[in-house]
């Protein structure tokens, strides 16, 4: 029997973009329920740790933004062949929380001097050193033209598509030094089901990060 799948999260990508590409991904059914910002009182005392996204499978409630991502990518066939395979997923998936947590943290900064100091370490350091060691790993699996690992797509791949886009947020044009992840990101978008799902993708704020203000 098919498992009945509810994803709980503001009306907006951020952390719930890369269960909602899984989805789209595996073309699987499930609700998508959204929340704007000023509602978010009324839903968090339901959540398990007053956070969210949440996804309900068949009413039972998981959190944390990447127990939910790992759970999918297992049951879609998408963490990867091998344990070998799934380790370097799962090293994937939290190099990604590394390059994005900064953002918020920037972004929160309310001091603009700091905010501007930890806005430049980034750019020119730690960004730079990150998106320079992950085009290193897809470079060595079929010179950079398949997939992070394996032969096939897994939820490291769309991990890095969703960083890619929302890294923009602070840093414009991130992968101009770095042309195979940025090759990589097309060709993420082109694959059939992922082009549906952006296609349809509803416009939040976040969607489009080239009419964002960049901080100075």
């Amino acid at each position: 029997m098919a498992h009945k799948y509810k994803l709980i999260y503001f009306d907006r990508r951020g952390r719930g973009e890369v269960a909602r590409l899984l989805f789209a991904a595996a073309g699987v059914e499930y609700e998508d329920f959204r929340f704007k910002k000023e509602e978010w009182p009324k839903y968090k005392g339901t959540t398990p740790f007053g956070q969210c996204p949440v996804l309900e499978v068949d009413g039972k409630p998981l959190t944390q933004s990447n127990a939910i991502v790992r759970h999918l990518a297992r049951e879609f066939g998408l963490a990867g062949k091998t344990a070998w395979d799934q380790a370097q997923v799962d090293m994937i998936l939290e190099t990604m929380q590394d390059i994005a947590n900064p953002i918020s943290v920037i972004c929160l900064c309310k001091d603009e001097e700091e905010k501007h100091a930890l806005k430049a370490t980034y750019e020119e350091e730690t960004l730079p050193r990150y998106l320079e060691a992950v085009q290193k790993i897809l470079a060595a699996n079929k010179d950079g033209k398949g997939f992070l690992v394996g032969d096939e797509m897994t939820v490291a791949d769309l991990s890095l598509f969703w960083t890619l886009d929302c890294i923009p947020v602070m840093v414009k044009n991130p992968t101009a030094k770095f042309p195979k992840l940025q090759e990589f990101r097309d060709r993420i978008a082109a694959v059939p089901n992922i082009a549906a799902w952006l296609e349809k993708l509803p416009k939040t704020a976040d969607w489009d990060n080239s009419n964002v203000e960049h901080n100075p």
